[in-house]
């Protein structure tokens, strides 16, 4: 087996970074050298919250190291995005077309372990270990299944390449698969982080002639302007209720609501602000997956309003990140300029105390050897 240094969660909201071993991978499985990964508040969430021991991360890309019986679509060498939302290709919701919701594989759907490679291929102290959401990506190397990994065609460096499997395919999926936000709409992006960042962009690529950034820092306003908003709101703590923010959208959009909202921020007070910025019969979307119960006040669902709660922008990945590294590399998607800060694997403590604290819009640990200009 492999040695391969790792960030491991104990199962009681503590991190270590420690050496495990990884062995070959089994019929329809994928070893990948990992060469970077993308720091996410679901990574800390997971970290808080699952009570047992886990290698931590779910946003990754690499050089397939191996493969094994049966794996035809990638070869030792080819440079992969790591996917977590593995798609089985033959259950009901991948039939319809939903693979990020498939129900025999995704981390998210109660599956268990069935989206994993073979659990053993990952040890601790001799005894297997999990991988979150069935990637462990902030690992030297992992084994996964074979639909877990979309080869790059792209001259991208691993860092940028690195978030594309979750933060910026979760805000941009967000609004172009799941909203569709047309030519010419208005949106308002709540909270300017690695996700909405993405929203902003999806938005500007969408062809919404109104883009309000929404957020408390001034800092991440300036930013969100360099990705494509027309417009920014610095919201006040105390307005949970987010009527000041509504008054100021309604002035920028010609006296009523936007068309869509997007709330970007995972805080559970804000689950119902972007019904309060959406015009009668305008669309809102939770896009940072909150989970805890909020009460809704039903006027404002009035009128004909829709409220939707997609996982993952809805991504299909072998169609979703070729479009994506194709946008980049014609300079319509910014991703380097995504990637604010990278850190060693010892980092790792730093990295996450400045994802929480908003110090970065996405930070990516760079296994040993690898730089953030590595190609």
């Amino acid at each position: 087996m492999i040695p391969s240094k790792s960030v491991t969660s104990d199962g009681n909201g503590n991190i270590t970074v420690e050496t495990i071993f990884v062995g070959q991978p089994n019929t329809g499985e994928v070893l990948v050298k990992v060469v970077a990964a993308g720091l996410c508040h679901t990574d800390w969430d997971s970290i808080q919250n699952w009570n047992k021991p886990f290698i931590v991360g779910h946003e990754g890309a690499g050089i397939v190291e191996a493969v094994g019986d049966g794996v035809t679509h990638v070869k030792k060498g080819d440079k992969v995005i790591l996917n977590w939302a593995i798609p089985c290709g033959a259950c009901f919701q991948c039939r319809e077309g939903n693979l990020h919701i498939c129900e025999v594989n995704s981390p998210v759907c109660g599956c268990g372990l069935k989206g994993h490679a073979h659990i053993a291929s990952s040890q601790k102290n001799n005894i297997p270990i999990e991988r979150s959401f069935h990637l462990g990506t902030l690992s030297e190397y992992t084994v996964v299944k074979q639909e877990a990994v979309v080869v790059v065609d792209s001259a991208i460096p691993f860092s940028s390449a690195s978030i594309v499997g979750c933060g910026v395919m979760t805000g941009w999926g967000s609004v172009v698969n799941a909203a569709r936000v047309e030519a010419g709409a208005s949106a308002c992006i709540i909270g300017c982080g690695g996700v909405g960042l993405n929203c902003i962009q999806g938005a500007k690529h969408s062809g919404a002639a109104i883009i309000i950034a929404i957020d408390i820092n001034q800092e991440r306003l300036n930013q969100a302007k360099q990705f494509g908003a027309t417009h920014g709101i610095i919201a006040e703590k105390d307005d949970l209720d987010f009527q000041k923010v509504a008054h100021q959208v309604r002035e920028i959009c010609g006296g009523r609501g936007a068309d869509y909202a997007f709330e970007c921020t995972a805080i559970p007070a804000l689950g119902s602000a972007p019904l309060a910025l959406i015009r009668s019969a305008g669309t809102a979307v939770q896009v940072s997956g909150i989970e805890q119960r909020i009460d809704f006040n039903c006027e404002l669902f009035e009128w004909d309003k829709i409220y939707i709660n997609p996982l993952y922008g809805m991504c299909n990945p072998e169609r979703d990140f070729a479009k994506l590294l194709k946008l980049y590399e014609a300079g319509n998607l910014k991703l380097d300029e995504l990637v604010t800060k990278t850190y060693t694997i010892d980092e790792i403590h730093t990295g996450f105390d400045d994802l929480l604290n908003g110090r970065i819009a996405k930070g990516v640990v760079m296994m040993p050897g690898f730089t953030k200009d590595s190609y």
